[in-house]
């Protein structure tokens, strides 16, 4: 089991910069492939990145490659997600989530086993 706590989201112009951090209890973390997921006003929630137990691989959404880093450190158990250049249409909640097993990549929501709260994200035009 483990509990996932998002943190960093908040109102930023476009073109600007946000940091999410996710921390999660537990002393297994490294044992979890970590993903991040968002879901804007009347959309279903959308896979946005994944990140390998020892965070030496990386999967990234189309809508988000170039612009977004997801990193992770596991000593922090603490998995991160560096957002530039945002755009309007990355608002959304963005929701930090954690998938144990050994298949590598997931990028679906029936793939993660444990869920954070979430974190608003809106970007203003």
């Amino acid at each position: 089991q483990v509990q996932l706590v998002e943190s960093g989201g908040g109102l930023v112009q476009a073109g600007g910069s946000l940091r999410l951090s996710c921390a999660a209890s537990g002393r297994t973390f490294s044992s979890y492939v970590m993903g991040w997921f968002r879901q804007g006003p009347g959309k279903e929630r959308e896979f946005v990145a994944t990140i390998s137990w020892s965070g030496g691989s990386t999967v990234y959404a189309d809508s988000v490659k170039g612009r977004y880093s997801i990193s992770r450190d596991n000593a922090k158990n603490t998995v991160y997600l560096q957002m530039n250049s945002l755009k309007p249409e990355d608002t959304a909640v963005y929701y930090c989530a954690a998938a144990n097993g050994g298949t590598w990549p997931r990028r679906d929501t029936y793939e993660y086993q444990f869920w954070g709260q979430g974190t608003q994200v809106t970007v203003s035009s």
